[in-house]
């Protein structure tokens, strides 16, 4: 042929290729694209003004869910609350009537395991004492119980922003917040003729203070009420380090006027010491108990309760910082107008997730909106109190832990507090420019034990997929975000127990050998890193495709499929051998160990937790290998494959909801009831979500069934309330039908909303178990949308309704043909 005749076939094949696609945009444009004028979308059913008023505070406070009750900003890195002598008081805080009070301190995290975190500098208030040197200073001596309501529980009342008790010595306590100070306020009873007010530097929750300093002001300059000033230095929760924490407090009469403290001091241990000015101690292997102790003149109306404010400024960085923040943040001791503003700042955030009351119970919408406020008490807000280096950029801390979070945290992040999302990324870039690799697990500025894979990676990419286009606008430098990530990726820390992973074997095998000793830190969690390693280089690709680095995009979903270097196809499940095939440990040399698939199960015959122990040699991480066998969130299609297709996958996700294989308390098996959506059994997802949140989730003090997980917990039934299940670091979100008639998320960057409206709703079934929830069709703005089981990233950009025909069939399906299926790595998705 020649040229003329070359350039003809060229021009007939462009011609065909170009009627192709026309005719692929013609069958499928009103499928998976979001009407360009429906850019902004007003919800049309009865608006939630208020929504702090469906938050339950108190949920998940009893038992093992660790929850901060306390007042705190969002975000705020003041979390001013009551401390307990409870052995589960996490969170300073127990639900049980039946533990002491031991104070009101101004740090706390939420949700969390590990020692106890923070608690740090509480105050407490003495009615009753003969006289000062006979007031019980120390932390045992000094406790007392709280009043109890008929019912049992404790005389306790929150709100976002605001927290308050009656104790048994009948003095009410009142707090609440701004973002680095907190404001008390103590209520002593009529004829109380020398109210006091303690204020301990030392007791953390650990008892792990050493070099504490404590000075004392009768009267500051320009305020009567006196000032105590000092700090500490103290243990870190899980992690290995120790860090500095300082505090301020000025008191003032509330509706009188105190010219100066009546009697003032410090004190040690259980012995106040009247007058003493100034006091500096440095301990070496002791921990003593150090503060100081007012007395205050009364009201001068003996009828009257006696009011005292308590303002507390707390910094890493110095007293004197956190006695300068706490005159800017609140320099007039209005006790109301902090609240109401804390308020006004939790609602409308919290309203930016709007849910239709009109359809549904009252106690979802309380169960939703308590659990949508708890993912925003962590991370906390330290910008301006990062002593380890001076950045421009903003820092968070309280990141405990993103093996915890990244699931479902930050992707409900995404939906409706973006800024918000985007200030935490950069704030981890910062991280990993100054300490070399991304912070995984963080509290109070110390690095804490990895539990898994560097799960920075899928929350930076959560976040850039999601927001590429935005995400210069949003402070976030494109090439940074990637430069950091591939310092976890490819450069191996000398600690890896601390940050980033153990990446020269992962990179030399595909997988973490069981025998590759390494000092950079323990050889433990094989298998379960491994699997997360995985997922943390999907995350890696999907950035990659975003930036158009192709040879990337090629290089980590090949690492990404390493997954398949732990599937060892022989083992069976004991109990039932008819499931064959276990993710399972391996040597450098190819060979495989053997570990029991009920491994940390419910069932395991040597009762192992698989928690982190220094002792401890377990190739999984508080997870069975049943429950990491189904942990493939990128390519759940393999997964099926190597389960023996359909049928077996559909035939092994019901044994272990029979047989208590899942695991509500912790993340890995989160993902686990949406799994049918992979199978085409969509309405068995639903009806599996709907009986999880039934048996494990309520409204009550005992409503979590573990830890909260820094709010991990909460996003979770977030999600599974929105009919919603994240893929992170993708651009898709599993579907189901949502728990109200109509549920809209507002997105501040995007300037959209979308609303998800259930049509034909009925209330959920008590137990979760049938009903008409099941998702028959879906439309997009009106147009027929080409799956039932996963909406795109698009819909939210854009805006819109996303509407869900619902029926009682549970035999519903995602749709026709392969693009109604969710994407997987292996069916060439996500490439």
């Amino acid at each position: 042929m020649g040229p003329q005749g070359i350039y003809l076939g060229q021009r007939l094949t462009s011609i065909f290729w170009l009627t192709l696609l026309e005719l692929c945009i013609t069958l499928y444009l009103p499928f998976f694209t979001v009407a360009a004028q429906s850019t902004s979308q007003h919800i049309d059913f009865p608006r939630v003004e208020n929504p702090s008023k469906y938050v339950n505070p108190f949920i998940g406070t009893v038992n093992v869910g660790h929850v901060f009750p306390g007042a705190t900003l969002p975000h705020g890195m003041v979390k001013a609350g009551m401390d307990t002598d409870s052995p589960g008081n996490h969170a300073g805080y127990d639900g049980d009537a039946k533990y002491n009070v031991t104070g009101f301190s101004q740090l706390h995290d939420t949700g969390t395991g590990g020692s106890i975190p923070l608690s740090n500098f509480k105050l407490f208030p003495y009615g009753w004492c003969s006289s000062y040197d006979k007031c019980p200073s120390s932390i045992a001596n000094r406790k007392v119980l709280r009043k109890v309501k008929e019912d049992g529980s404790p005389d306790d009342w929150a709100e976002p922003g605001y927290f308050a008790t009656n104790l048994s010595t009948s003095i009410r306590v009142e707090l609440t917040s701004t973002r680095r100070t907190a404001l008390h306020r103590y209520t002593f009873p009529p004829n109380t003729t020398n109210p006091r007010i303690l204020v301990d530097v030392t007791n953390d929750g650990q008892r792990s203070s050493t070099n504490p300093i404590v000075r004392v002001d009768r009267v500051k300059a320009g305020e009567g009420g006196g000032r105590v000033y000092g700090g500490a230095e103290f243990a870190g929760s899980f992690g290995p380090g120790r860090y500095k924490a300082f505090v301020c407090v000025t008191f003032k009469g509330e509706g009188y006027t105190i010219d100066a403290p009546t009697e003032y001091g410090i004190f040690l241990n259980n012995y106040p010491t009247r007058g003493t000015t100034h006091s500096e101690q440095v301990y070496i292997g002791f921990q003593p108990e150090l503060g100081a102790v007012f007395t205050f003149p009364p009201s001068p109306s003996t009828s009257s309760p006696t009011s005292i404010l308590a303002r507390v400024g707390v910094s890493l960085i110095s007293a004197e910082q956190a006695c300068k923040t706490a005159e800017e943040e609140i320099p007039d001791f209005d006790f109301e107008r902090v609240r109401n503003e804390a308020k006004a700042t939790w609602n409308e955030l919290l309203g930016r997730v709007q849910v239709d009351v009109t359809g549904g119970k009252e106690e979802d919408v309380e169960l939703f909106y308590s659990s949508l406020y708890r993912t925003h008490i962590a991370p906390a807000d330290y910008t301006g109190e990062n002593p380890k280096w001076e950045s421009d950029e903003p820092y968070f801390d309280s990141l405990y832990c993103n093996w915890d979070t990244y699931r479902t945290l930050y992707p409900l992040m995404s939906l409706h507090d973006p800024v918000t999302f985007a200030n935490i990324v950069r704030g981890m870039i910062d991280i990993q420019r100054h300490e070399g690799w991304l912070p995984e697990c963080r509290g109070a500025t110390v690095q804490h034990y990895m539990q898994g894979g560097s799960n920075a990676d899928p929350v930076l990419g959560e976040f850039f997929v999601k927001f590429a286009s935005h995400a210069e606008s949003l402070g976030v430098s494109p090439e940074d975000l990637y430069t950091a990530l591939l310092a976890d990726a490819e450069e191996e820390p000398p600690n890896w127990n601390v940050q980033g992973r153990q990446v020269g074997v992962w990179k030399e095998l595909g997988y973490i050998a069981q025998d590759m000793f390494a000092p950079g830190g323990a050889n433990t969690k094989w298998v379960s890193r491994t699997v997360e390693y995985a997922f943390n280089d999907f995350a890696i690709a999907q950035v990659a495709k975003a930036l158009g680095k192709d040879q990337d995009v090629t290089k980590y979903i090949k690492r990404a499929q390493n997954f398949l270097n732990v599937w060892n196809a022989n083992v069976t499940l004991p109990d039932e051998p008819s499931i064959k095939g276990f993710m399972q440990p391996r040597f450098a040399d190819g060979t495989w160990n053997y570990t029991d698939p009920r491994h940390c199960s419910v069932h395991d015959p040597e009762k192992a937790t698989c928690f982190l122990n220094a002792v401890r040699r377990d190739g999984f991480y508080e997870g069975s290998p049943i429950v990491y066998s189904q942990y493939v969130p990128q390519d759940t299609a393999k997964l099926i494959e190597l389960q023996g297709g359909v049928e077996a996958f559909v035939k092994r996700l019901d044994f272990i909801f029979a047989n208590d294989y899942f695991e509500s308390t912790n993340e890995p098996s989160q993902q686990m009831p949406f799994m049918y959506h992979y199978a085409n059994r969509p309405g068995l997802s639903t009806q599996r979500a709907r009986q999880v949140l039934a048996k494990y989730f309520n409204t009550t003090r005992n409503g979590l069934p573990g830890n909260d997980d820094s709010g991990a917990m909460g996003s979770y039934v977030a999600f599974y309330m929105a009919g919603l299940y994240p893929l992170p670091a993708t651009r898709q979100i599993l579907l189901s039908s949502p728990y109200f008639p109509n549920i809209a998320f507002e997105n501040p960057v995007f300037n959209t909303t979308t609303v998800i409206k259930a049509v034909g709703f009925e209330a959920n079934p008590a137990d979760g178990t049938g009903g008409k929830v099941f998702v028959e069709s879906v439309k997009v703005n009106g147009e027929p949308w080409a799956s039932n089981c996963y909406i795109d990233w698009d819909v939210f950009e854009k805006g819109g309704v996303i509407e869900l025909t619902l029926t009682d069939d549970i035999n519903v399906s995602c749709g026709e043909g392969q693009l109604a299926f969710p994407p997987s790595i292996s069916t060439g998705g996500y490439t």
